[in-house]
């Protein structure tokens, strides 16, 4: 695995090579002489010929310890630059135990990224401790640990680091980093601990409202303890919202859910977003799609022309979910204010079957406004419940203050 600090190391050791050859006490120049061609080389871009160069002078008998050190930091500059990863280890690993012990954390972190690019994890992993225990715990240390721990298959391992980093962020206030929630969630969905999965993905979500994320939280809601198949049209308004619905099938069931709510106005707009997006009318499915179609043009039509006798029918029942259904209907159709009215109108005469799904009504209607959308989110906020009302209606919340 390679990593720019690697890079950068190698070329600095390149560079003070070079730069003190000349001045240097003890070398001679039969050593000095091939070591400043290879820093010329490697500087050049061609770094098989700034190796070849380093084996020159390390061929010179008798050599002094300070001559060998400075052979080996360039075989390891010269030796990554070429490719030649064995080669790099071998100068870096002659250089940690002469090193200043500013320095060793570095050279470990990098004697642990070329093992790493060997695929031995086993060296890997000791040098990178050797580089935590010298102090280096940068960013591209982290980044080097996570590559191990994936690579070692221990999810249970990288569960508890991944925890642990995102626990640490949430206590300090600050928001999770997006790789450490990343490896949190793909390692409970290994461990098979599904309900720490949702609640990661969670956390993703609302801290990196991706349309990816939106994707994957709302695949797993519905498989959430407790979250009641009422709310199944609810999801797919908000795989709609985020871009998630694509497929020919998602548009077809959302329309036919959406009349079996009675609202067939909404009907009528998914299927003509499906025909806008060229996902539906065409293939061996076209003439059922266009059935549906107009079956959700003629109810939506006949809804139009029956809604003031249906309101008013809703105001005389005694309980109040009919004017719910009624408000939020006219709502989606278009008449949004006269829509919430109607729906503040049945919360007031209670009775309600799901008195918080009323609630998360309003709340959704209010949305559809500009003028209303304030009062909207406030709505959605007091929702509570645990058969999936609130997720929704926090949903909701994220989906107006992000798009």
């Amino acid at each position: 695995m390679k990593t720019k600090s690697l890079r950068v190391l190698l070329v600095a050791l390149a560079t003070a090579a070079s730069v003190g050859l000349a001045a240097a006490e003890g070398v001679r120049a039969e050593v000095g002489k091939p070591l400043q061609q290879a820093a010329e080389l490697l500087r050049a871009g061609k770094a098989k010929e700034a190796l070849a160069k380093v084996r020159e002078a390390d061929s010179v008998p008798n050599k002094t310890p300070f001559e060998q050190l400075t052979i080996e930091r360039m075989r390891a500059a010269a030796a990554q630059r070429a490719g030649d990863t064995k080669s790099a280890i071998q100068a870096l690993e002659a250089i940690y135990p002469k090193a200043a012990p500013a320095e060793q954390g570095q050279l470990a972190e990098q004697l642990a990224s070329a093992y790493a690019q060997e695929r031995n994890n086993a060296q890997a992993s000791a040098w990178l401790a050797k580089a935590v225990q010298a102090g280096n715990n940068g960013p591209t240390v982290k980044q080097l640990q996570r590559y191990l721990e994936s690579a070692s298959g221990d999810y249970a391992a990288i569960a508890r680091d991944a925890g642990a980093a995102v626990a640490a962020a949430e206590q300090a206030g600050r928001r999770p980093e997006e790789a450490d929630l990343l490896r949190l969630a793909d390692a409970q969905l290994r461990l098979g601990n599904l309900n720490g999965h949702v609640a990661t993905l969670e956390k993703l979500l609302f801290d990196y409202p991706k349309k990816e994320y939106w994707a994957a939280y709302l695949a797993r809601l519905q498989r959430k303890p407790g979250f009641s198949d009422r709310y199944a049209l609810d999801v797919m308004r908000l795989r709609l919202a985020t871009g998630n619905l694509t497929k020919a099938e998602d548009y077809m069931e959302m329309a036919q859910l959406a009349l079996q709510a009675s609202i067939p106005a909404e009907a009528r707009h998914i299927l003509d977003l499906g025909y806008k997006a060229g996902v539906l009318g065409t293939g061996p499915d076209a003439a059922r799609q266009n059935r549906l179609r107009e079956l959700a043009m003629k109810k939506d039509e006949e809804a139009k022309a029956s809604l003031a006798r249906r309101a008013a029918e809703a105001a005389t029942f005694g309980q109040g979910d009919a004017l719910v259904q009624v408000g939020y209907a006219e709502a989606v159709q278009g008449e949004v204010e006269p829509g919430i009215a109607l729906i503040k109108q049945g919360i007031a005469k209670g009775g309600l079957k799901y008195p918080e799904d009323a609630k998360l009504r309003l709340g959704m209607a209010e949305l559809l406004s500009p003028k209303t959308k304030a009062a909207g989110l406030q709505t959605l906020r007091a929702v509570r419940g645990s058969d999936g009302v609130a997720d929704i209606a926090r949903l909701w919340m994220l989906q107006a203050t992000t798009s």
